[in-house]
């Protein structure tokens, strides 16, 4: 039966000063193999863009299963927010109902989005800095709050109906607006939380911008989900759904832009 190092220790077999060197070295023969597989996969010459961008969100959803409970904590804050709702209000009229759907989707957005570049520290940004490309970074930050943002809003929505009633008569129509509505939030809180991230006052810094900022996209999707609630066609949803479209891509196009001139400070 093998001895392991540390039996050989205790036994005299190896010398404290030897079995220091070995730990040393098999700490360095991991680490180079560590690094080397990192600056493998982020090679320009041997991967491709789509590759990094996808192993970037794979790394966040791994650091989010590992931090599971900041998302227990979310999921925690929709149910108690949509129960204290249903303890004051009971089962609200329609309007009312759409409009507190998309009060509680905002206030998830900003727990859910803003913790994704404070939870990163300057050492770990500097160190994604010497890999990729800060497109790339932004990029990938972009998809995983998007779809995370998908997955919170579908179960905002399940909570809604379960404690405040279910005035919706086009359910696939909402579902899908709800899943648009979430990934314009999330689109537009990643590009404020990637901004305010390199301020002092971080919390602070994202009320401020994106008060202005949200109002007219949370017009928009009360106005466009409004004909999933009524049996009544609503007149303009094709210009609302362009308008809300132009939007997201005119926020993608700023934090691609933007990024990489926040990334070097």
């Amino acid at each position: 039966m093998p001895i392991s190092l540390a039996e050989r220790i205790t036994r005299r077999a190896i010398s404290p000063r030897l079995a220091t060197t070995i730990f040393f070295i098999g700490a360095k023969v991991k680490g180079f193999r560590f690094f080397r597989r990192c600056n493998s996969i982020f090679d320009p010459v041997k991967t491709k863009p789509v590759s990094r961008i996808i192993a970037l969100v794979k790394k966040d959803l791994l650091l989010e299963w590992r931090q599971r409970h900041a998302l227990f904590g979310i999921l925690l804050y929709v149910f108690s927010t949509v129960f204290v709702i249903n303890l004051m209000v009971k089962e609200p009229e329609e309007n009312i109902w759409n409009a507190m759907f998309w009060v509680v989707q905002l206030f998830v957005c900003v727990n859910a989005v803003a913790k994704s570049f404070l939870q990163e520290s300057r050492g770990r940004l500097l160190y994604y800095y010497s890999l990729v490309h800060p497109r790339y970074f932004i990029a990938a930050k972009l998809i995983y709050n998007v779809l995370l943002m998908m997955f919170m809003s579908v179960i905002s929505l399940v909570c809604c109906i379960l404690f405040l009633g279910n005035p919706i008569i086009h359910p696939l129509y909402f579902l899908g607006v709800v899943l648009l509505g979430g990934i314009s939030l999330s689109l537009l809180f990643t590009m404020l939380a990637a901004i305010a991230a390199q301020a002092s006052q971080n919390a602070a810094l994202m009320a401020i911008m994106g008060f202005p900022l949200v109002m007219p996209i949370l017009m928009l999707l009360s106005n466009i989900s409004r004909g999933a609630l009524t049996p009544v066609v609503q007149p303009g949803l094709p210009g609302m759904f362009l308008l809300l479209g132009g939007m997201d891509i005119l926020v993608i196009a700023l934090a691609l832009i933007l990024f990489p001139y926040l990334w070097k400070e």
